[in-house]
């Protein structure tokens, strides 16, 4: 994945002078060589802006996230699962869409699978896998999240103004991570346009089916609890139109 990200960007920036970018690889207290790998790339890419941010405790994935939006530079910030699944050139794709979209600054582009549902790569899974993965969906639609196909896929793009309204509001540091960032966004009314992008199974991954499953939806009915009961809120969007929406119950 990193090798296609640095190709993918290198390129654009050779057609386009008034292009630049950064690369933020977070280390979520991994034991894997991953790290090791990304510095020795960093070392032969010397023009290339590559950093990495470790953390010293394993967060899960959305703690590695909302850490490392805390330190991103870019007009554009783009979330992307380091696994390969997707496809990085469709950044493309969820820039046009995105900008399309995006009102007073504000905007997310969502890659989305949903158009694969119906292929091989959907169809031939387990019974249980695509069952675990519809009543997913069930309650995710049952406790608010609606309008959107694919909540979960790794690659959102958002604009720096978004990411600002969005992260700091975050409380949820698991895998349920991107229906909070979703939430908070409907919330806000920030607006959300689904972009279908191409998309591989990958093997070894660290989901657990059956126990992430379950403690997946657990956490979403968490999530929808405290703001149902003003546990947690959703501070307001400052200098912009949206600034006087507050969360919903």
């Amino acid at each position: 994945m990193m090798k296609e990200t640095v190709d993918f960007l290198k390129a654009r920036s050779k057609k386009d002078p008034a292009f630049t970018y950064e690369i933020l690889i977070v280390d979520d207290g991994s034991q894997d060589t991953m790290v090791q790998g990304v510095l020795e790339m960093a070392q032969l890419e010397a023009n290339q802006d590559i950093r990495v941010l470790s953390l010293e405790v394993n967060r899960g994935k959305g703690g590695a996230v909302i850490q490392g939006m805390q330190y991103t530079r870019g007009e554009y910030i783009l979330m992307v699962d380091a696994d390969g699944a997707t496809r990085f050139s469709d950044l493309d794709q969820l820039e046009i869409k995105l900008k399309q979209a995006e009102r007073d600054g504000l905007g997310v582009a969502i890659g989305s699978r949903a158009h694969l549902v119906q292929t091989d790569a959907v169809v031939k899974r387990s019974f249980i896998r695509n069952f675990l993965m519809h009543s997913f969906h069930k309650v995710v639609y049952i406790l608010g999240i609606r309008g959107i196909d694919d909540t979960q896929c790794g690659f959102k793009l958002f604009t720096r103004k978004t990411a600002q309204a969005i992260f700091p509001n975050m409380h949820v540091e698991g895998w349920i991570f991107d229906i909070e960032v979703l939430m908070i966004a409907q919330q806000l009314r920030i607006p959300i346009v689904e972009v279908p992008v191409a998309w591989q199974e990958i093997d070894g991954s660290k989901v657990s089916l059956m126990r992430d499953s379950i403690q997946m939806a657990l956490d979403l009915l968490i999530i929808r609890m405290n703001y149902i009961l003003g546990i947690w809120a959703i501070q307001p969007i400052k200098g912009s139109a949206a600034s006087d929406v507050k969360a919903k119950n």
